[in-house]
């Protein structure tokens, strides 16, 4: 234990040591999503370039040796001696936190970037980065290793007539221990995403892992939208109903803050998705944007209820959920001095943009809307039939509200519940049956662990309205145990009785159709739940091998062959058990396996492409049976037929 307590114990970070020191403060975690941020923070630089109206292309190879290349047609960075350092520009972007063009001075209008961490950070946490500059003429190349510049800036002279930049960066395996492989769709629906928010930005993104992807030609996907965020919606209701088939579009610009928005509202959804992003990043947890879009929906909507005689004077006026039902909505504010919540930027907080997307949205909306008298009757009569099943639902509603100081609803009787009473450490099994439900009770630490059996098949809440989803027993349950609101209102995390909702069903088709019914129900009931990282996949073994005394778990075929293969002698003698369901294990058994913190493993939910997401649920939990059929059709050839455990 440390005594003496002086000068000499205070530590100054210098340079990038801060970056590697806490990786995590920097670019969210040292996981995947960590990992795909840093190609992230080097394509947001190109595209700040795009928006400045200087690049045209951006290209992105993942390379068979594992590191990543970014490469636009920009300005490039620029190289000429800064004058507070003595190094040259590029040397002071690469290597100093906070240097960067877009603080003003007139380098970028509106960036993504505004903490200037972004391409030092990605020095910091590579193995190596090398950055190619072709610039008035000259192309200018500097390695760095883990942060540091190795060696000077190297100068040559070039015929053509080029100019941008190319960065190649090697992740580090001392900070990504994880491992540093790169995900191409989770990269490809950024891009994707990227490409639909900067209309006419053309984006080429090319896979060179041969051997990974298992191909004879690289992988290459381009992405060029014209149509912008009007292609979006489309592309995200390509398998819904729209009640307007136009999409309702506005691009506009007041006081330096340019405004795009694309609506379109949905017969077959029953449920909003709104999707906004500030400076070309999506803002997840919302932001004054996203107020001032719901503030300005509501009203707009409300007022033509009124002239319309859609509501009497007597009548209360609709709720703004009612009025987002089956609403695709995607709003894209470009804000010159953005001010975001933390360093992975999630929530936009200038406040004069509430007002500003207020009154052009309410603009461009009302005027629509007048000239198509029929569009509005349509969606108010969407807007009506919702508030009048809320309405019916209140009865049932009243069971849902959880047990508190102020009211006595009580808990489901077949809820085994914890004894904790802090929800940051309570967790709640939601488990397949009741012979499941005995284990995991047996099997439990009933400190801090709760369980919920759930008796068969949920109700699928994708094609059910809402008053028969206050009325489904099962769902009336959950809602109760988990402490959950009402559907559609803001979601209050002080409500919530478990911090950590882990999904437990068996390893056959009826358990991952059980787990898919229940990952809709949490996606469209109550979508913050996943956003904010609340809901978890338990992953019971598969088999159990014995040998001997010992044995050992195996959670997929090939760790079962890996340990029969490698492991054992070529004429050992061993039992394979394979477990069909929960119910078929002892208690101890599931204790070690899955609910032991110590040793269990756990999936957790998280929702990288929001809008892919929804299309996904759409085509799979919807009412319409063609897109289901060509989704089969499409991806059933690439399944291994005897691998099916039907």
């Amino acid at each position: 234990m440390t005594t003496n307590y002086g000068a000499e114990q205070i530590q100054v970070l210098e340079g990038l040591e801060p970056v590697r020191k806490r990786p995590g403060m920097y670019i969210g975690s040292t996981g995947p999503r960590g990992l795909h941020h840093l190609v992230y923070e080097v394509v947001d630089n190109s595209v700040d370039e795009a928006l400045a109206g200087y690049c045209k292309q951006i290209d992105i190879s993942l390379n068979a040796d594992g590191s990543v290349t970014v490469t636009d047609d920009g300005r490039g960075i620029p190289t000429d001696v800064h004058p507070r350092t003595g190094k040259s520009a590029l040397e002071t972007v690469m290597t100093v936190l906070h240097a960067g063009g877009k603080f003003g001075g007139g380098g970028y209008k509106v960036s993504g970037g505004l903490h200037g961490v972004g391409i030092s950070v990605v020095n910091a946490l590579s193995e190596w980065v090398e950055v190619t500059v072709w610039r008035d003429g000259k192309v200018h190349k500097q390695r760095y290793e883990r942060g540091i510049a190795i060696g000077e800036l190297e100068v040559s002279s070039i015929q053509e007539q080029r100019q941008g930049t190319s960065v190649s960066f090697l992740p580090d395996t001392q900070i990504f221990s994880g491992g540093i492989e790169f995900d191409y769709d989770t990269l490809a629906g950024r891009l994707r995403e990227l490409a639909y928010l900067n209309a006419g930005i053309e984006i080429v993104f090319t896979d060179y892992r041969l051997d990974l992807i298992k191909a004879s030609e690289p992988r290459v996907t381009e992405y060029h939208y014209a149509g912008g965020i009007k292609e979006y919606v489309e592309y995200i209701n390509s398998d819904k109903q729209p009640i307007h088939d136009e999409i309702i579009h506005l691009t506009s610009e007041r006081d330096g803050v340019q405004v795009e928005a694309a609506l379109q509202w949905c017969v077959d959804a029953y449920s909003d998705n709104l999707l906004g992003f500030a400076n070309n990043i999506r803002t997840i947890d919302g932001g004054t944007h996203l107020e001032g879009l719901k503030a300005v929906l509501t009203r707009t909507l409300n007022t033509f209820a009124r002239k319309r005689n859609k509501r009497k004077d007597s009548e209360s006026n609709l709720a703004g959920e009612n009025i987002r039902e089956g609403l695709t909505a995607i709003i894209s504010v470009k804000v010159p001095e953005p001010e975001f919540e933390g360093q992975t930027k999630t929530k936009l907080g200038n406040t004069e943009v509430r007002g500003i997307v207020d009154s052009l949205v309410g603009e461009a909306l009302s005027e629509y809307l007048d000239f198509h008298p029929s569009v509005a009757d349509a969606i108010l009569e969407k807007a009506i039939q919702a508030f009048n099943a809320a309405e019916a639902a209140r009865r049932a509603r009243e069971l849902v509200r959880r047990k508190s100081v102020l009211e006595s609803s009580t808990l489901p009787g077949k809820l085994a519940d914890c004894s904790s009473r802090d929800p940051g450490e309570s967790e709640i099994f939601i488990v397949e049956g009741d012979s499941a439900g005995g284990s995991a009770k047996q099997g439990r630490d009933r400190r801090f662990q709760a369980i919920l059996p759930l008796r068969g098949k949920i109700l699928n809440i994708e094609k059910t309205d809402d008053a028969k989803i206050y009325k489904n027993t099962e769902i009336q349950a959950l809602i109760t145990a988990l402490g959950l609101g009402i559907k559609g209102e803001e979601f209050d995390v002080s409500q919530l009785r478990y911090h950590r909702i882990c999904l437990m069903t068996d390893a056959d088709v009826d358990g991952a159709h059980i787990r898919t019914l229940l990952l809709t129900f949490f996606y469209r009931y109550q979508r913050e739940l996943v956003d904010q990282g609340f809901v978890y996949i338990a992953c019971p073994p598969l088999y159990k091998v014995e040998r001997g005394r010992s044995h050992w778990y195996c959670y997929n075929d090939r760790e079962l062959q890996t340990l029969i293969t490698e492991e054992f002698p070529a004429n050992a003698n061993y039992n394979v058990q394979r477990f069909k369901g929960l119910g078929e294990m002892m208690p101890t058994q599931l204790w070690d396996t899955t609910m032991n913190p110590e040793t269990r493993m756990m999936k957790k939910v998280e929702i990288e492409d929001a809008a892919e997401a929804d299309r996904i649920f759409t085509i799979l939990m919807g009412d319409r049976v063609a897109p289901r059929r060509e989704f089969i059709e499409t991806h059933g050839p690439r399944l291994k037929l005897e691998d099916l455990d039907i």
